[in-house]
């Protein structure tokens, strides 16, 4: 018989898709196991997820709070992808005026833990008058964490420049293969940042206010690394687990992916490349064209999702060199703005991954094996998996200028064949195939979301605060 007293845990994500999903994965798990679940965020963004199963309704619920205008921020605008880089700040900004609803929420609520993202610094100051319990639960890795360091480093004024970033730092206790920034991806990403408050210093706040950290991964894909955490911080850090997605049949574009696996049905085994570059990833006009023109080149066949640009900044398929369909419409396919992409990835023809290095598409590759060639975007994480994946020869990066991120159309071509077809790049393949053990085994993430939930029960029960 289960004797554990059943916990009130409110769910707290940034407002992105790719943070959002996680969060929600979680809060399944644990209202399962009987935890009262008040999962928290804006309108959008909850009518964004899909809907609950009816014997999970009773133990978790949504708790919407209208997003606070800010100057800047673009009207009816709830999440990243809605906005181009250089807004996020002001979004950022919304964010942090939630700060009212939300303690009023837990005054009135009896709530004993909030799991968290990277972005309310000001959550310690009012749970722990309230006696309320954090976890950080990082939708990211544990090597990212391990390149940002120690809170005090998080919060310290020794790298201000974004060359700082291009360093392995000194606190690195094992082999990791180079991974640091390039100077393009800090410039890019410090676009994102609130001057007033880093994304740095908020973690940073965070990591010191919180009972214990968690992060999307594992022991078997990140041992040193969250080792290493556990010794920086000075707290536990208890990973959650990759949380590989389920597949399941798209029930709303059913005849979109009809199409597609047809087309895919008619392949040969791992021959086709799968092109995605995320919902907020947006090259210019010249890199859209190398991109393209190194995609012909490879003379691969291939599937390449093209996004809509966010608000006002028109189309993404103007960009894409005039005539390039038509030239390669026998062996290519150009999907629009959505694609069923766990079903894409799935599938047999498919043999490799032109990635923007997104934790949630690398973890939903990996789980069929599928290798990568690594295109890091210019926010947050992708940078450092890249540096990560390449490390760890499950797929090689297409080299590019570390000062302006350029890049040309005959090294994409040439990255793209040799992790795909050329001998040389067995290593790639067999390693992305040998990685299904991990990401693609629903045991070791159940037994990952047990500990985790089992540390959360047990931490509640004990008397030992850290």
């Amino acid at each position: 018989m289960d004797r554990t007293e059943k916990l009130h845990i409110a769910m707290f994500p940034w407002l992105a898709y790719g943070h959002t999903m996680p969060f929600l994965q979680v809060s399944k798990f644990l209202a399962q196991k009987g935890h009262r679940i008040s999962y928290i965020s804006t309108p959008k963004n909850i009518n964004r997820l899909p809907k609950l199963p009816p014997h999970l309704s009773s133990n978790l619920s949504f708790v919407e709070f209208s997003l606070p205008h800010v100057h800047g921020l673009p009207p009816g605008v709830e999440s990243t992808s809605e906005v181009p880089i250089d807004k996020v700040p002001y979004l950022k900004r919304a964010y942090d005026k939630l700060r009212g609803p939300l303690t009023d929420f837990l005054k009135n609520s009896n709530v004993n833990w909030i799991i968290h993202d990277f972005a309310p610094y000001w959550l310690p100051g009012i749970a722990a008058p309230l006696g309320v319990n954090l976890v950080f639960f990082s939708i990211f890795n544990a090597s990212m964490f391990a390149f940002l360091g120690p809170p005090s480093a998080l919060q310290g004024d020794r790298r201000k420049r974004p060359e700082d970033f291009t360093v392995v730092p000194e606190w690195i206790d094992y082999p990791c293969n180079n991974i640091a920034f390039k100077l393009h991806e800090m410039v890019n990403h410090q676009q994102c940042m609130d001057d007033d408050m880093s994304d740095f210093q908020r973690m940073g706040r965070l990591i010191q206010g919180c009972q214990f950290v968690t992060m999307r991964t594992c022991f078997e894909f990140e041992r040193d690394a969250i080792k290493l955490l556990i010794k920086l911080y000075q707290k536990p850090v208890v990973p959650v687990g990759l949380l590989p997605p389920l597949l399941s049949l798209p029930s709303n574009e059913d005849n979109k992916w009809e199409a597609i696996k047809s087309w895919l049905d008619s392949q040969g085994e791992k021959s086709v490349l799968y092109i995605a570059l995320g919902s907020e990833v947006n090259l210019s006009e010249e890199s859209m064209h190398q991109l393209a023109f190194g995609i012909e080149k490879s003379n691969l066949p291939f599937i390449w999702v093209v996004r809509n640009r966010p608000v006002g900044e028109g189309q993404m398929n103007d960009i894409i060199p005039p005539g390039f369909e038509k030239r390669v419409s026998n062996r290519g396919l150009v999907l629009r703005d959505w694609a069923p992409q766990l079903q894409i990835l799935a599938h047999s023809s498919v043999g490799g991954f032109l990635t923007h290095c997104g934790w949630s598409s690398i973890i939903e590759a990996l789980k069929y094996g599928r290798a990568l060639i690594l295109f890091s975007g210019a926010s947050s994480d992708q940078g450092l998996n890249a540096r990560l994946l390449h490390g760890k020869k499950v797929g090689l990066e297409i080299e590019r200028n570390e000062v302006d991120g350029s890049f040309t159309s005959d090294l994409v071509a040439a990255t793209i064949r040799r992790v795909m077809v050329e001998p040389e790049g067995e290593v790639f393949r067999a390693n992305a195939w040998a990685m299904r053990e991990i990401f693609g085994n629903e045991d070791l993430s159940n037994n990952c979301l047990n500990e985790f939930t089992r540390f959360i029960e047990e931490f509640s029960t004990s008397a030992c605060h850290y």
